[in-house]
């Protein structure tokens, strides 16, 4: 094997004449095909176009590989066995050429417009995609021309790459090529950049992307999603799935989804979800939408006034396993009835030693879950909170209203009021 290169592009070699040692002629290369290697993916053959057929020519019998010529080892060549469309491995030219691509290091989707290979150890990898219009102008022929053009102007013809440790593909039949460092940096995307990217993509591959995040991700990313889009892709999913994602979301947040959803299909899911979630979610959706109850969690941070600012910190700690926020603490008697709130800040410059009905606010400010919105973004604004704390029709405490989730809630809908108000 002689690999004389570093790196080349795919369009340089695409549609080059393949020739045996002795010189004769074979094929023309029609593409590669690659499957998962041990750092980058590799071709396991090459994919030749002789008279109507397509035939695979493994790597191990390539001799050279380059922009320049393409031939094999030996000096003739037998019969190659015939390209299927069931071959294990992915086509290069046919399934990421021109394909959309998650760029996951710029959180955007991308079209790429030619493929940069590499030698790694005598194998041919994929080192990197190019997003720019250098790389358009090479695939038509006309880079040189385009230099020519930019000199004249002025102006530099950029090279956009992205390295395939940050290309997430979107199609299923090259999505296995991704590697690690693209799968784990999409988990740590913002929930509101990849629904961007799936608000991006043609909505058959989203169940694709989708697959590449872990289920408390999944649902972060879905709650971000315009209802209708939302209510799509969880048709995309198995029930199974998707109840598994509900129940990684915060419950005001699963009740939101679920409360969009057909009812039938709202309440297969719950059915499939654990019976502790499903009850806690099933409460919320008993709620009128534009009311406290409706946007309401119903997980909170609940301690006792005897606990002492040690014993309360230990309790934060637990409660930040499962809750993504937490403005205060909510002093509760066992019948869960709100005695006292205090805040983290409190919490964490309180002497440990002291219990918490010593230092907490008795003077409270609630809302039942009756209470409309507006009346409650007014009572926040008014003691400047971040949450309020609601109480059922029996004055027990039913759940928590963050200030984000009340603006997020309200926001869209001023907005509209105001601009149909201007028409």
């Amino acid at each position: 094997m002689a690999l004389e290169f570093n790196e080349l592009y795919l369009s340089s070699v695409l549609g080059k004449m393949i020739i045996t040692r002795s010189g004769q002629a074979v094929g023309k290369l029609h593409d590669l095909l690659m499957v998962p290697g041990a750092v980058f993916p590799e071709v396991s053959h090459l994919v030749i176009k002789r008279k109507r057929s397509l035939e695979l020519l493994p790597w191990h019998m390539v001799k050279l590989f380059t922009h320049i010529v393409i031939s094999t080892t030996g000096s003739t060549l037998e019969e190659l066995p015939t390209y299927h469309d069931d071959q294990e491995g992915t086509l290069v030219r046919r399934d990421l050429l021109d394909k959309q691509i998650v760029d996951v290091n710029g959180a955007k989707v991308v079209r790429v417009n030619d493929i940069k290979l590499g030698n790694l150890h005598d194998k041919l990898c994929i080192v990197s995609v190019d997003i720019g219009f250098r790389g358009l102008l090479r695939r038509l022929g006309y880079e040189t021309f385009g230099e020519r053009i930019a000199q004249l102007t002025r102006r530099e013809i950029t090279n956009t790459e992205i390295r395939w440790e940050y290309v997430q593909p979107i199609d299923s039949s090259s999505s296995r090529l991704a590697l690690n460092i693209a799968r784990n940096q999409m988990n740590e995307l913002h929930p509101a950049d990849l629904a961007d990217i799936l608000e991006s993509i043609p909505i058959k591959n989203i169940k694709t992307v989708l697959e590449t995040m872990d289920a408390e991700t999944t649902g972060e990313t879905l709650y971000e999603l315009e209802p209708d889009l939302r209510n799509v892709v969880i048709s995309q999913l198995d029930s199974e799935q998707a109840s598994d994602i509900l129940e990684e979301m915060e419950p005001d947040e699963a009740a939101d989804v679920l409360a969009d959803l057909p009812e039938h299909k709202a309440q297969e899911l719950l059915q499939l979800m654990d019976e502790e979630s499903a009850e806690e979610i099933q409460e919320l959706l008993e709620h009128e939408d534009d009311t406290a109850g409706g946007l309401m969690n119903s997980d909170f941070l609940s301690l006792s006034g005897q606990m002492t600012i040690a014993e309360a910190l230990e309790e934060l700690k637990q409660a930040y396993q499962e809750q993504s926020e937490i403005h205060y603490g909510y002093v509760v008697t066992p019948e869960n009835r709100l005695t006292g709130v205090i805040g983290i800040r409190q919490l964490l410059t309180t002497p440990v030693d002291t219990t918490l009905d010593c230092v907490m606010e008795d003077d409270l400010v609630t809302v039942s879950v009756g209470t409309d919105l507006i009346e409650a973004l007014e009572l926040m604004t008014k003691y400047d909170l971040l949450a309020l704390p609601v109480l059922d029709e029996d004055e027990t405490m039913a759940g928590v209203m963050t200030v984000d989730d009340l603006l997020q809630h309200l926001v869209p809908t001023l907005i509209h009021t105001r601009r149909g108000g201007m028409m």
